[in-house]
C-alpha cells in the first residue's frame, strides 16, 4: 500500500518531530525506515494508551509527535486518549492502522471493520480514510 520512503517523506513534509508507535504486521513495515531518519524521532511504547500519554508529554514540551497505532490498541486506549483530547484539549494528530480493512473478503468476521469507525464517531474525532497511496495529496487536504 505506502512505502516506507513515502511514508517517512510524508512525515517530513508534516513536520512530525516524533513517532510514538507500537508497530504492527502493517505499520510496522515503516519501522526500520522510521529508525533511520534523522528528522524524526522514533519512539517505542509497550501499550496504546501509554502512547497517548508520550505524545501529549512531547506536545507539551514542543515537539510535534504522531502516534502510530492499530484500530485494536485504539480501542484499547480509550481513557489515555480522552485524557489527551478532550480534558487537555492537546492538537494529537495519529495514523491508525485498520485491521483486515483491505483483506475483508480473505479475513471475513473480523470485528474490527464493525467498531473502528464507529468508535472514532462516538469519540467525535476528525478522520481520513487512506485507502490508497495514489490519493494521498488530495487526502491531505481535507486535513
Amino acid at each position: 500500500m505506502f512505502t516506507a520512503p513515502q511514508v517517512v517523506g510524508l512525515l517530513q513534509e508534516l513536520s512530525f518531530t516524533h513517532v510514538v508507535t507500537i508497530p504492527d504486521s502493517t505499520l510496522g513495515q515503516w519501522e526500520d525506515d522510521l529508525k533511520a531518519c534523522d528528522s524524526i524521532e522514533y519512539v517505542g511504547v509497550c501499550r496504546e494508551g501509554e502512547a497517548w500519554a508520550v505524545a501529549a508529554g512531547l506536545h507539551v514540551g514542543g515537539a510535534t509527535p504522531l502516534v502510530m497505532i492499530q484500530c485494536t490498541g485504539l480501542f484499547e486506549s480509550g481513557d489515555s486518549l480522552r485524557n489527551a483530547l478532550f480534558d487537555y484539549r492537546l492538537p494529537l494528530f495519529a495514523v491508525i492502522g485498520y485491521r483486515s480493512f483491505l483483506n475483508q473478503s480473505t479475513l471475513p468476521g473480523d470485528t474490527c471493520l464493525s467498531f473502528t469507525e464507529p468508535i472514532l464517531e462516538a469519540w467525535g474525532m476528525d478522520w481520513v480514510l487512506y485507502d490508497q497511496a495514489e490519493n494521498t495529496s488530495e487526502q491531505l487536504e481535507a486535513i
